[in-house]
């Protein structure tokens, strides 16, 4: 089976991509064909125009906040508030969250899903330091858009393109047994020597993550191995963004997801309205 991994980006340029892994699932062993990028939305558009059969996970969040939907007066129905957030523009999608958080008291104004809160990821109404509210503007209407089975929001009979949230940072608890910085520099290291220490501590764990990736701890959670050529292993432990690696990891997760389908790919009923990242939920 084709799987594809997705680390995605509100503002896909040359200097930041969204990021691709095209592997292929064989009797438990996921072999990465090749890692790559998309410097705009057009790549990604079209990959969403291809032909299956193929699962792709992606690291964006599907849906927003049933308590947000409900406020907003939005219809309870993810393709009808998509399709109302399809209709807006970036700067009227983004005063219509600032202007709801303006609204609300302190300590409620970031509402999570339960898949966030289980992921201890941010609230994809989130608009700063990782923006996963402007990754929702531009990754969920294109979605919408698409012929293939998104789910648990959109779920389609006889596609042979399937689409799942994915969330790398679990993949990396997992393997590593907790998580550790592994992508980015750290803003806080103000000298130049700081800086060339931390972006070396970074490197070392996204090697430790690479070659954890072939070891019985991923086998045991995730029910597969990954087989990565040397020049893709060189690739995603080079880049300092950690995309190329988040991209791989995305496919874990689709994978697994795969190996579920016969069990709702492993989602749990009830969140179609919101979305679910995909995962054994392991460590």
């Amino acid at each position: 089976m084709k799987i594809y991994g997705i680390d995605f980006t509100s503002a896909p340029s040359t200097r930041k991509s969204i990021a691709w892994a095209e592997c292929v699932l064989e009797e438990g062993e996921l072999h990465v064909e090749k890692v790559d990028g998309w410097s705009a939305f057009d790549g990604f558009e079209e990959f969403l125009r291809s032909h299956g059969p193929w699962i792709a996970g992606m690291d964006f969040p599907f849906g927003q906040l049933r308590k947000l939907v409900e406020d907003l007066g939005w219809p309870f129905s993810w393709e009808s508030y998509v399709c109302i957030v399809s209709g807006m523009e970036k700067d009227g999608f983004e005063k219509t969250l600032t202007d709801y958080k303006s609204s609300r008291p302190s300590g409620d104004k970031h509402h999570l899903r339960e898949t966030d809160r289980r992921a201890k990821s941010q609230s994809p109404m989130t608009l700063s330091g990782t923006p996963v509210g402007k990754m929702f503007f531009q990754g969920a209407p294109r979605l919408l858009k698409s012929s293939a089975s998104i789910l648990p929001c959109r779920p389609l009979d006889k596609t042979g393109t399937v689409i799942v949230e994915a969330y790398p940072k679990l993949v990396v608890r997992c393997v590593l047994g907790k998580y550790v910085p592994y992508k980015g520099d750290s803003r806080k290291k103000q000298t130049k020597e700081q800086r060339k220490k931390e972006r070396e501590k970074r490197k070392k764990a996204r090697k430790n993550i690479v070659s954890q990736l072939a070891t019985e701890r991923i086998k045991e959670a995730y029910s597969l191995t990954v087989k990565l050529q040397e020049a893709q292993k060189k690739s995603c432990k080079e880049d300092s963004s950690g995309d190329r690696l988040d991209a791989v990891l995305c496919a874990v997760q689709a994978a697994w997801a795969f190996t579920k389908r016969k069990k709702g790919y492993g989602i749990p009923q009830g969140h179609e309205l919101e979305g679910w990242i995909v995962d054994p939920w392991r460590g």
